[in-house]
């Protein structure tokens, strides 16, 4: 099997839609299916390329303003 076929086989697959997708319809699934896993194999080959992919690490102090006790 080539690439070829095996991106063409990977492109008929995703085609199908998901029942969210379907609700709202599509001009081209194809097309939509070959955008969709074009952005996907974009993002496997560089975690960072997706927005908001990056994650912070932080200790949950740092992340809130503690509440002081009442007097």
């Amino acid at each position: 099997m080539t690439d070829a076929q095996s991106d063409q086989e990977r492109i008929e697959s995703r085609a199908h839609l998901l029942p969210e997708e379907a609700a709202v319809g599509s001009d081209d699934p194809q097309a939509q299916a070959h955008a969709i896993l074009t952005e996907s194999d974009l993002r496997e080959a560089d975690r960072n390329a997706a927005p908001d992919t990056v994650l912070e690490r932080r200790s949950s102090d740092q992340t809130v303003t503690p509440i002081e006790p009442p007097d």
